[in-house]
């Protein structure tokens, strides 16, 4: 099938709308959301659009007069300016799951030749990128669009170029697309060590030892995830990402300066503004599970936007998947007065619960006493 004649929004074409035939279709193209606009899409195909609860509810759910903590890590390394840091840490991780940080020591062309490269891998000529195409996550950099198509109650308006690191630590640049290779490499490593670093004041803000997350390699395991945002004609009816939880200790985003990202505060939505030179940092579903519910996983989303491409970078922390090994909540955090929410966990078991879900539905659930 043609994906320039999937069905478009209109009610007029509910008597013939085969909801299964329409993802095949579009996963069978191998082309993406941006094969969808290369093929003059002019309307939001139906499998993408959202279900009309969700879209009424959006009205009085969105704030904009608040902003996502802003944490400055220079000087982490003189004892006052690292117990003020450790803090700011603590309060954002406690209160809002989410925060930014700034003068993190990765150069910024860094970054920017990363935003370049992901840019350069997704709008490069379709038939390279159809070579990558696969739903199969044993391959450890693949192109997609929505790993959960035949899940979610809607299809997201975004395509994604994974990399992943879950069971060697080690990568083969050869595996990495040539378009976004040297970027790759370059910021890997650079995200890797803020990574350790993060884990470290983390562990700080909890009342334990630097080493205590790193000592368990929550930093070892990690995923690149790159997507792309294709420019929507009708932004309002669907999203860039749903609702969501990361499935990792922790989740540190680059993002260009198109903005999207909302976070779920006091049960409204909040915009976390782009910075220039600043990476978004989140607690994942991982972390609250070993911080016995100190830390929160917060929802977060992405709405799609009539402007475009917009490009981000995410890099999840998941810890050590093979061979296994048993995580839980930290004893040092447990008491008789604060006892255990959370069992003892495999990340792989985690893991295979997230991709067995729509995104928008929390696995921590799974693992509550």
């Amino acid at each position: 099938m043609d994906i320039s004649g999937f069905k478009e929004s209109s009610t007029e074409t509910a008597v013939i709308y085969n909801r299964e035939e329409e993802l095949k279709a579009f996963d069978d193209s191998k082309a993406g959301v941006k094969g969808l606009i290369d093929a003059g899409v002019a309307k939001v195909p139906k499998i993408f659009v959202r279900p009309p609860d969700e879209l009424a509810e959006e009205f009085d759910r969105y704030k904009n007069n608040l902003q996502v903590p802003v944490i400055d890590l220079s000087a982490i390394e003189v004892s006052d300016r690292r117990e003020k840091v450790v803090d700011e840490i603590r309060i954002a991780s406690e209160e809002w799951g989410f925060f930014q940080v700034v003068n993190h020591v990765t150069p910024l062309n860094v970054l920017d030749e990363m935003v370049d490269g992901v840019r350069r891998f997704h709008e490069q000529d379709p038939e390279v990128k159809k070579s990558l195409y696969t739903r199969d996550r044993m391959n450890r950099v693949r192109f997609e669009s929505n790993y959960d198509l035949y899940e979610s109650k809607a299809a997201n308006w975004r395509d994604t170029l994974n990399i992943s690191m879950l069971v060697s630590d080690q990568l083969d640049p050869d595996e990495i697309p040539t378009a976004c290779r040297a970027a790759a490499l370059e910021y890997v490593e650079h995200i890797t060590n803020l990574g350790r670093t993060l884990f470290e004041l983390l562990s700080e803000a909890l009342g334990l030892k630097d080493d205590h997350f790193n000592s368990l390699e929550c930093s070892r395991g990690r995923t690149f995830v790159c997507h792309y945002y294709p420019a929507c004609p009708e932004p309002k009816l669907t999203l860039g990402a749903s609702k969501h939880t990361d499935p990792a200790f922790l989740t540190v985003l680059l993002q260009d300066q198109l903005g999207g990202l909302q976070v779920m505060y006091k049960n409204q939505w909040v915009d976390v503004q782009p910075i220039s030179g600043g990476l978004v940092v989140n607690i994942g579903d991982l972390l609250q599970i070993m911080s016995n519910d100190k830390f929160k996983s917060v929802n977060h989303r992405v709405v799609a936007n009539l402007v475009g491409p917009r490009i981000s970078v995410a890099c999840f922390f998941t810890g050590v998947f093979v061979p296994p090994k048993l995580y839980g909540p930290v004893k040092e955090l447990i008491s008789d007065e604060n006892p255990s929410v959370y069992k003892d966990f495999l990340v792989s078991d985690y893991i295979e619960k997230f991709f067995s879900r729509a995104l928008d539905k929390s696995g921590l659930d799974y693992f509550k006493l």
